[in-house]
């Protein structure tokens, strides 16, 4: 090891108060990935990561641990598996996480909160077996305010999206079309009596009977991608109640699992999502595409934030082969209420130009997202704006 490579390695251990000094041995470039490493051991070792700022809080009622999450998902990509499992023991002991995990009551007394949900999955295996139920309460209670705030409008988005693409000739009081009757029948208003007088009715063709959209969710579980992750499998699990979309909910790092099967519990499918790892996109994309039956009747919804450590110019072979074939493909950089997500800008400009949208949401913008995706109309505005609200 050369001098330069060992004054690096000491200012990484010795953290930035060791700046100047080691500077003054003759100098001390640092690269970005040893920036981003300097900041993610600062967290946990530095003294701004002590806890003492109040950051590694677990009681309270206000949001617990907003950035640990980030911090134990950029491990990923600056550590070996091994090192990682010693700074997550060190970042369970240093950021007052040790007392949230193993004493159950802690978990009772937080508010509820995305990104300590996030955590909880991505320690669950260090979580002890007298805080697993608690854990999971905790969970469930994430997911029934999502569910509260969302699932009405995230159905009604989706049945008005179906419906209004397809009508039917077969008369039915519950299915007729109001807006699209009274439109289509203005010239037979009579203004004598004040009435309209229809000569067609229009009625909604009955598509809640059997799946006539697909929609695919194919969500990056690395550590990064947390609360994504969390909203992408709370809204999965609302759109496989659907009868009218078949929906697929496909995880990836550098692996690739179907939790379609676990729809039916979504704090199950949570417990299914494995945090932190590796991510290989294009891996993903491969699988997702023996899913896919009808290319112009399927939306495919990529959740990521593209560092791709997979083959990247086939990725973008897929998804441009994806997008000939017909298929919707969205790329949601990030589905989270934290503000202007971290991204591969270069990647998201290699999309673009394949005219796939690529932007952040909101999570309380889904239902308008379901709604203009199933009918295929241009995101461009949305893109534009879905995030204004966030930066």
């Amino acid at each position: 090891m050369d001098n330069l490579q060992m004054l690096k390695r000491w200012r990484l251990i010795l953290g930035e108060e060791s700046q100047k000094t080691l500077e003054g041995l003759g100098g001390l470039p640092l690269s970005e990935e040893n920036l981003l490493m300097d900041s993610a051991l600062s967290q946990i070792y530095g003294s701004s990561g002590s806890g003492s700022d109040g950051a590694g809080k677990a009681g309270g009622r206000g949001r617990s641990i907003p950035h640990l999450t980030k911090w134990l998902g950029d491990l990923r990509s600056l550590f070996s598996p091994m090192e990682i499992k010693v700074i997550q023991k060190d970042a369970i002991e240093k950021k007052g996480l040790k007392q949230l995990l193993l004493e159950p009551e802690m978990l009772n007394d937080l508010v509820p909160d995305v990104s300590t949900a996030s955590l909880l999955i991505m320690l669950k295996d260090q979580i002890p077996e007298k805080s697993k139920d608690n854990a999971r309460q905790y969970i469930a209670k994430i997911v029934e305010d999502i569910n509260r705030r969302l699932a009405d409008d995230l159905r009604r988005s989706v049945t008005a999206a179906l419906n209004k693409r397809e009508h039917s000739p077969i008369p039915s009081a519950a299915a007729l079309d109001y807006k699209l009757t009274i439109r289509r029948n203005l010239k037979n208003y009579d203004p004598e009596r004040k009435v309209l007088l229809p000569e067609r009715f229009y009625f909604y063709e009955r598509a809640s009977k059997s799946a006539s959209r697909t929609v695919i969710l194919d969500i990056d579980q690395s550590g990064s991608m947390g609360e994504s992750a969390i909203y992408s499998s709370v809204m999965g699990c609302i759109l496989a109640s659907i009868r009218a979309v078949k929906t697929h909910i496909v995880a990836f790092d550098t692996t690739v699992h179907d939790l379609t099967d676990l729809c039916a519990d979504p704090v199950e499918l949570l417990y299914g999502i494995q945090l932190g790892g590796g991510t290989d996109i294009n891996n993903s994309v491969a699988y997702c595409e023996e899913l896919i039956t009808e290319p112009e009747k399927t939306t495919m919804f990529i959740v990521t934030d593209l560092y791709e450590g997979g083959n990247r110019a086939q990725l973008i072979h897929r998804l441009s082969d994806l997008k000939s074939a017909g298929v919707n493909v969205i790329i949601l950089l990030a589905i989270s209420d934290s503000g202007k997500p971290c991204f591969d800008s270069g990647l998201a400009e290699k999309a673009s130009e394949l005219e796939i949208p690529c932007f952040a949401c909101p999570p309380e913008k889904l239902p308008d997202l379901l709604d203009a995706a199933l009918k295929r109309r241009d995101l461009r505005v949305f893109e534009k704006t879905a995030y204004d609200n966030k930066r």
